[in-house]
């Protein structure tokens, strides 16, 4: 495949751009350093348009085919972010950042939207214009709803948008989607109860929050096996426990919880949220205590479109011979900001047999660069075919 071939020829030059990145990670909307060689590559590709500074530190480039009779506007997007982790692997070209490193391939898929923007900068064999969107804060900061409040998708108007992860234990190069809701939704809470401190040997003196929080932690469970619809998916997750105080002989004053709700649908969502607050105020009032409830929508569903799904997956089997059923995730993702504002599809591709994303020994691997520039390449050739 021609596509294919070229990629095989920039592999090269696509990976060393990825190990570049790689070696220094920003975090969030801190991507002053990877934003700049995007706009500069994108520039030297010879791109009609190079705008940086859509959401904060994000970078917009502007392909127009050899002809523009269809008048379409495709989008393709790619995050640029690393996240504040330790790295513990041995490559050559490890994070030189102490305490940040691209444990989720976002290097990578930086790097393939370049390379694929270049070859789109080169041949142009296509009939309208495709709109490559590099995107900063994806890991919790919310980058894509910046781009898109700063008016992307109306200032470029782009018609469909299209998006792309690795996905560690998936053979390198293969593909997989789903249409519908694909990522979950991803809410954060943080909870304070505060009851009657003293000392630990007369707890009968005292409202001990302790016990009031613990109690907590298993009630809201209860969420997911007794309030939510069993065919619906929910995690409720409490993943910080704190006391007041550290001493083994004092009964904290205050404990303050902490943890995440997942679901996949807007009625889910609105139900854990209320009968979390129902439960731990309820809950606290038992024991004596009270309880405050601070509940964070984050990420929305992320929904892949039907029809743009179908094409994602016809597009995928010509670039790798297949295109396999992706089971639903509970992690989040803020390309769903993008596929609320227009249909789409986000796609993932096989990272090998390498450890999970988030972890400080993961690393992208560079067998899937062709694969994913040639997904990317072909979305904009097989959409809007030349005239």
């Amino acid at each position: 495949m021609p596509v294919k071939n070229r990629f095989a020829e920039l592999l090269p030059e696509i990976t060393s751009w990825r190990r570049d990145l790689h070696e220094h990670p920003e975090i969030l909307f801190e991507t002053h350093r990877t934003s700049k060689i995007v706009a500069d590559k994108l520039n030297e590709f010879g791109c009609d348009e190079v705008v940086s500074g859509i959401g904060r530190t994000g970078v917009v480039g502007v392909i127009k085919g050899k002809s523009d009779t269809s008048g379409k506007v495709v989008g393709l997007r790619a995050d640029m972010d690393a996240l504040p982790i330790h790295e513990q692997t041995d490559v050559p070209y490890k994070s030189k950042t102490d305490g940040a490193m691209h444990a989720c391939g976002h290097d990578g898929h930086t790097a393939m939207l370049l390379g694929a923007a270049k070859y789109l900068a080169e041949t142009r064999n296509f009939d309208g214009t495709v709109v490559v969107i590099f995107q900063p804060a994806e890991e919790g900061g919310g980058g894509g709803k910046e781009m898109c409040d700063d008016g992307m998708m109306d200032r470029w108007n782009i018609q469909e948008v299209y998006g792309m992860h690795n996905w560690p234990g998936m053979p390198a190069g293969q593909f997989a989607i789903r249409s519908g809701a694909f990522f979950a939704a991803a809410d954060q809470f943080e909870i304070e109860i505060e009851g009657k401190g003293g000392h630990a040997a007369k707890p009968q003196e005292t409202i001990d929050t302790t016990v009031v929080a613990s109690h907590v932690v298993l009630a809201l469970q209860t969420i997911v096996s007794r309030n939510a619809n069993p065919v619906d998916q929910v995690v409720v997750s409490v993943t910080s426990f704190e006391t007041s105080s550290k001493a083994h002989n004092v009964i904290p004053q205050r404990v303050n919880l902490r943890g995440t709700v997942r679901t996949l649908n807007a009625e889910t969502r609105d139900l854990a949220e209320k009968r979390l607050t129902d439960v731990v105020q309820g809950t606290a009032a038992t024991f004596g205590a009270t309880a405050k409830v601070d509940y964070i929508r984050g990420y929305p569903v992320m929904v892949n479109s039907e029809d743009q799904t179908e094409f994602a997956i016809e597009v995928a089997k010509s670039v790798s011979g297949n295109c396999t059923h992706a089971p639903l995730v509970m992690g989040g993702e803020d390309f769903a900001f993008m596929l609320e504002e227009r249909p789409g599809a986000y796609i993932l591709v096989g990272n090998g047999d390498t450890a999970s994303v988030h972890h400080p020994e993961y690393n992208f691997n560079d067998d899937a660069i062709p694969a994913g520039c040639s997904w990317w390449a072909e979305i904009v050739e097989q959409r809007m075919p030349a005239a």
